[in-house]
């Protein structure tokens, strides 16, 4: 293959240009050079001039362009303008019934109005018919039934309009209407009974609601009575806080975490909602707040027997025997006494922390969190979700400790308070 390429081609681009080469050769043979002469009428001198085969192809090319674009538009212009009139006329056509069932609409809708405006004067008659006699409820009955009866039948008239083509318009011919009306009396009698058992139907309803009303109220009232009897204790304790129970209900509501999942969607009821269906709401939205409260605040003790050896607050440093704030509570244990989370959380600290040797710290939510310290050991990792009553370590005596213990604190934010009323049972 190499041998037959340097046989017959100088170089790579002889090789790679012959077809190019080779179809301009078959060109300039169609359109060899030619001689043009001109002679220059004013001078009387002769001008003579070679056309090349570039030249003669180009204008052999641009020729043929020129001839297929004419012959095109002239087919063009000849088959299709009759298309484009035809669909010209059709546009037209469809213009002018527009315009027609557009004038023919703006008389249904006038009508519309009128009978919307008597129906609504009727049903209001309707509403405030207690003194009426039987007879009297029995017309307005029937006058209801006629209205809507012209209602149904501008319905089919307008649906008649818009689905036929050769539609014209005939509204104004009020003895068609007036036949119409015959043919759905019989149909208006129906209706009156579907109405009536309509009724029938609303006061069942309502008396449901009520008793659903006032069944739920009474659950919501003894479910809350009971929850609030469990956060009692720790109202003082809150209020130290600078907390509410309605701002902590409010917040236990928004929170959401795996132990209690996502947050309470408050239910939205309109302004015009009737009292009970509001009162039901704030009351649902109460409980829910205050059972999701009990369940995310740290009550109870983090030991099975709960003997305090030294209480919060000011006391005597075993070790410098000056007086020192306590910043929790110690409770009596030997070395390896299991201890237990009292609240669902997370572990947001388990390891060495100065002063208080091995500890575990949780996250309950809301601002909350547990400390254990002086440990012997830890059970739980950094990161782990706890449970009420998971073993979260081991009493010791580790760090600043005079005897095996568990150093017991409960946080806002970061700083200790008495957790005395959370310990209590």
């Amino acid at each position: 293959m190499i041998s037959f390429i340097a046989r017959y081609f100088s170089s790579l681009w002889e090789l790679l240009t012959a077809p190019f080469r080779l179809i301009w050769r078959g060109i300039s043979r169609l359109f060899p050079p030619r001689d043009c002469t001109v002679m220059d009428t004013v001078d009387g001198e002769v001008h003579t001039y070679q056309q090349s085969s570039f030249w003669r192809f180009t204008k052999f090319c641009l020729i043929t362009a020129m001839t297929i674009w004419a012959s095109w538009s002239t087919y063009v212009y000849i088959y299709h303008r009759p298309l484009l009139q035809k669909r010209t006329q059709q546009l037209e056509q469809a213009r002018n019934q527009h315009e027609r069932q557009m004038s023919d609409l703006k008389v249904y809708l006038k009508k519309f109005n009128d009978l919307t405006r008597e129906l609504n004067i009727t049903d209001d008659k309707i509403l405030k018919a207690d003194k009426l006699s039987d007879n009297d409820k029995e017309s307005l009955l029937n006058t209801k039934s006629k209205i809507i009866g012209e209602l149904d039948f501008l319905h089919n008239r307008i649906v008649e309009m818009m689905g036929d083509e050769n539609y014209s318009p005939e509204f104004d011919k009020t003895s068609e209407l007036a036949i119409e009306f015959e043919l759905v009396r019989n149909e208006n009698d129906t209706l009156k009974q579907k109405h009536q058992q309509i009724i029938e139907n609303a006061n069942q309803i309502s008396d449901a609601d009520n008793k659903i009303i006032e069944i739920v109220s009474t659950l919501t009232k003894d479910n809350i009575d009971d929850l609030r009897d469990n956060l009692k204790k720790i109202n003082s304790t809150i209020t130290k806080l600078g907390l509410s129970e309605t701002k902590l209900v409010q917040q236990a509501n928004d929170y959401s975490s795996q132990s209690v999942g996502s947050r309470f969607m408050s239910i939205n009821l309109n302004k015009n909602a009737d009292e009970k269906h509001k009162k039901i709401a704030a009351d649902i939205e109460q409980w829910n707040g205050l059972a999701r409260l009990v369940k995310i605040l740290p009550l109870g003790a983090p030991v099975a027997e709960k003997t305090i050896t030294s209480p919060y607050g000011t006391r005597q440093d075993p070790f410098t025997k000056k007086n020192k704030q306590h910043k929790g509570i110690d409770f009596a244990g030997k070395i390896g006494t299991e201890l237990y989370a009292v609240a669902p959380g997370r572990v947001i600290s388990a390891g060495e922390r100065t002063g208080y040797g091995t500890t575990v710290e949780i996250d309950h939510g809301l601002g909350f969190t547990t400390l254990y310290a002086h440990l012997s050991k830890v059970i739980v990792s950094r990161g782990d979700w706890v449970r009420p009553g998971t073993i979260v370590g081991l009493g010791g005596s580790s760090g600043r400790s005079t005897g095996p213990h568990l150093h017991y604190e409960i946080r806002y934010k970061g700083n200790p308070f008495n957790p005395s009323n959370f310990v209590k049972e």
